[in-house]
């Protein structure tokens, strides 16, 4: 059977492009846009053009993806061999469940062998705890704290660490035995965060660009949102490491470094909305609506 994450399934998307809010009045502190306004450009640091895939559908849509090597290095590995040995160029997205999840890959009636890969990697659901954690200073419903790694969100209970299931996260597909699938089928979360994945399947990226295009594919009509046949799933034309293109072709993004000041600010921001619009400030704010800021590299 198809490989299924077993789950039954908004945060906005983590793109610098947050619309300002119109302000009728004086206001004490800034918005979250008025801070990526003011940002220094040291602020930012780059995507590395090998951590980065571009997948083109059938219909011209195109999304780009970030993978996370400091977290799921085998399945990073993995996802690269296969992306650079075509293996998904002629996949389809196989999956819409409304409020959920996107997932692509190839069927399992479709035996196109995956070449080069670790077949049964190891779990890689958590890691250690030698990475420097920016905590959020705010109480979470699903771990003892959260917070940010290099700029990717994450939670822990003190012993170990893991990335979460915010919106655009991306995942690797499983069987409903405990392995980890292999990386052959991915998904990426378009509904409310479903944190109840959180160590019961791999992280290994995040959508950096073209969420909307997969937000707004037809849901499935078979059991979790799964399409009934090819004649309803859209083909995926290619996938391409952003570093085997051609300097000029290269999509090239920046994240805003969580280490950083105005990162602080930022989720102060985020976390005390103020203004004319805005009655009562929240005082805090959920790992998932702080999710990372993304622009194009100036």
């Amino acid at each position: 059977m198809i490989k299924r994450i077993l789950l039954a399934g908004c945060a906005a998307l983590f793109l610098s492009g947050f619309a300002p809010v119109t302000q009728r009045g004086s206001k004490e502190a800034p918005s979250p846009q008025e801070v990526l306004d003011a940002a220094p450009a040291a602020a930012w640091m780059d995507v590395k053009a090998d951590d980065i895939v571009v997948m083109t559908l059938a219909d011209g849509s195109v999304i780009d993806y970030q993978l996370a090597p400091d977290f799921a290095p085998v399945h990073v590995a993995n996802i690269r061999q296969l992306v650079r040995s075509g293996y998904f160029d002629g996949a389809s997205i196989l999956r819409v469940q409304d409020a959920y999840v996107v997932q692509w890959g190839r069927p399992d009636e479709d035996k196109t062998e995956a070449k080069g890969i670790t077949a049964t990697p190891p779990a890689e659901y958590d890691f250690g705890t030698k990475l420097k954690l920016t905590p959020l200073p705010y109480a979470d419903a699903y771990a003892k704290q959260t917070g940010h790694i290099k700029s990717w969100p994450v939670a822990t209970d003190g012993k170990t660490r893991w990335l979460v299931h915010c919106y655009g996260m991306i995942g690797v597909a499983r069987d409903v035995a405990p392995d980890t699938g292999s990386g052959t089928q991915l998904y990426t979360v378009i509904g409310h965060a479903p944190r109840h994945l959180d160590r019961n399947l791999a992280v290994v990226g995040r959508v950096l660009k073209g969420m909307e295009l997969l937000t707004d594919r037809p849901r499935g009509t078979e059991e979790l949102g799964f399409y009934k046949d090819d004649t309803q799933r859209i083909k995926i034309v290619s996938t391409q490491m952003a570093s085997d293109l051609p300097q000029a072709e290269r999509p090239a993004f920046q994240v805003l470094d969580s280490d950083t000041p105005t990162f602080a600010a930022w989720v102060k921001a985020r976390a005390n909305r103020s203004g004319a619009f805005f009655v009562r400030p929240a005082g805090a704010v959920d790992i998932c609506n702080a999710q990372v800021p993304v622009r194009l590299r100036p």
